[in-house]
């Protein structure tokens, strides 16, 4: 049996942002998959396409070691989403708000808001499309 959405979207969280794990992450993806970030900019850490499970492992590698984890650790019990199924029984949506400490010790979490738009076949991620502000990435 295939895992469902919610399955594939908790094991992406816990693969990438929570414990970016490279490796864990490009598990999830066909041997053929696709990660974009269409908004990103030329020159960041983390590239705007990556074709392929290994170069997909290679960039989140090179990514993670790139930005420290302190940083990017998501506060889960701030944060929320929404996942959206669609017509098509292979693609669904990820509407995310992630909440994250901001550093400036006053408690106050900074919040992002993202859109994933995810694209599967045979339980494991082909496409994802990753929505979010550039100036999350170096």
């Amino acid at each position: 049996m295939s895992p469902t959405p919610q399955e594939i979207f908790q094991r992406y969280v816990h693969a990438g942002p929570l414990t970016r794990d490279a490796d864990a992450l490009a598990e999830l993806f066909t041997e053929d998959g696709v990660f974009e970030a269409p908004l990103l900019p030329e020159g960041t850490s983390l590239p705007r396409r990556v074709v392929g499970r290994e170069a997909i492992r290679t960039a989140m590698a090179a990514h993670y070691a790139y930005q420290p984890a302190e940083k990017r650790t998501p506060n889960l019990q701030k944060s929320r989403y929404v996942l959206h199924t669609t017509a098509d029984p292979e693609v669904f949506i990820a509407e995310i708000d992630t909440a994250f400490d901001d550093g400036d010790g006053d408690g106050e979490d900074a919040v992002v808001s993202l859109v994933q738009i995810f694209r599967v076949r045979d339980g494991r991620i082909a496409r994802l499309r990753d929505y979010f502000s550039p100036a999350l990435v170096n």
